[in-house]
């Protein structure tokens, strides 16, 4: 197979295209909608989102409390769209992200939210859908047709647009410009050779872990890996994975280990280790780990955009995954690009 045989490995490779055209065309949008959060001072956050999107509103639930201060709740849309109860939302600020802005649930708790008095802001690469039109201000991910149903370059503007409006409101100039160099760096990293950990990967039910930025890309793994190669993977905070699920842990057990160059590091790789104590066969996105394997990674110029780059690198390896298996990772079985949930 030739290194563009699926959209899935394409849009994979186009990952940094997306977000250099992101964040050049992106500018007065970010600007627009930070403005607005600014005015209204809100004291916590409410992200809005299922699926890919609701990884990246963990990723941006971490963004915010540890740069901002500002604790964040994911709120389930059938509270509105099924329940009819609209949330008291005076002093918050409302993430609703969704790749085609379609979902009717979606689209219903951002306008809820809205009415009850949340400044609402939509990440989304249809400007023209419904949840557009719905939020007080909208972040286009300027990603171009995503046409794999496995989403990739949404994921990641997704990550970007959400951490560049935080950058702006708080004021964060050193964020902002390390975020421009981020194209360099996903290049490299969607190069990145994880065909070691990929070997594990065999049809057996495997751990993602992370914690905390690291966490989102631990639970988006798991769900790629069921999604593209039919294959139960379960995500769980590093901590909390052995409190309980450290159990069904046996010999040969597969681990992908999430990390970026941040606080959690050490705990993280100390986590890898002890699982692979226990016979498990682990991999981990850094060098700290003594007992684990140690996968290539591409670091950036700040600890909350390695993540960005680790994602990358995992979307590469998942895709050649699902290929060897026989699987088309740009049309997994029952599933379909939107998925319109109320």
């Amino acid at each position: 197979m030739t290194e563009h045989s699926s959209k899935m490995r394409q849009e994979v490779l186009e990952i940094p295209d997306a977000v250099e055209r992101l964040l050049t065309q992106g500018a007065a949008n970010i600007q627009q909608a930070a403005s607005k959060v600014r005015d209204a001072d809100p004291q916590f956050l409410i992200s809005v989102a299922r699926g890919s999107s609701d990884h990246a509103c963990t990723y941006l639930k971490y963004a915010s409390e540890l740069l901002m201060n500002l604790p964040v709740a994911s709120v389930g849309p059938s509270v509105s769209s099924i329940y009819g109860v609209d949330l008291k939302a005076r002093g918050a600020l409302c993430l609703s992200v969704s790749q085609s802005g379609q979902s009717p649930d979606i689209v219903g708790m951002t306008r809820s939210l809205k009415s009850s008095g949340a400044v609402t802001v939509a990440i989304t690469n249809a400007t023209g859908s419904p949840l557009a039109d719905a939020a007080d201000a909208v972040l286009p991910l300027h990603a171009g047709p995503e046409l794999s149903v496995a989403a990739t370059k949404t994921f990641v503007t997704s990550l970007v647009a959400g951490l560049w409006l935080l950058a702006e409101i708080k004021g964060d100039v050193e964020l902002s410009k390390t975020l421009h160099t981020l194209p360099n760096h996903l290049k490299q990293a969607a190069q990145c050779d994880w065909s070691a950990a990929a070997e594990t990967i065999t049809g057996r039910s495997l751990f993602t872990l992370g914690r905390g930025p690291s966490y989102a890309m631990s639970c988006e793994a798991a769900l790629k890996i069921k999604e593209t190669c039919q294959i139960h993977a379960e995500s769980y905070s590093a901590a909390e994975v052995l409190h309980g699920p450290v159990s069904i842990v046996e010999e040969g057990f597969p681990t992908i280990v999430f990390a970026a160059r941040d606080a959690a590091e050490q705990a993280t790789a100390e986590a890898a280790d002890a699982l692979a104590d226990k016979g498990a066969t682990v991999f981990a996105a850094t060098d700290k780990v003594a007992r684990a394997h140690s996968l290539p990674v591409t670091r950036t110029d700040h600890w909350l955009t390695d993540p960005i780059s680790v994602i990358t690198s995992f979307y590469s390896m998942i895709e050649a995954v699902a290929r060897s298996r026989g699987i088309d990772p740009d049309a997994p079985r029952h599933l379909k690009k939107v998925t319109e949930t109320v």
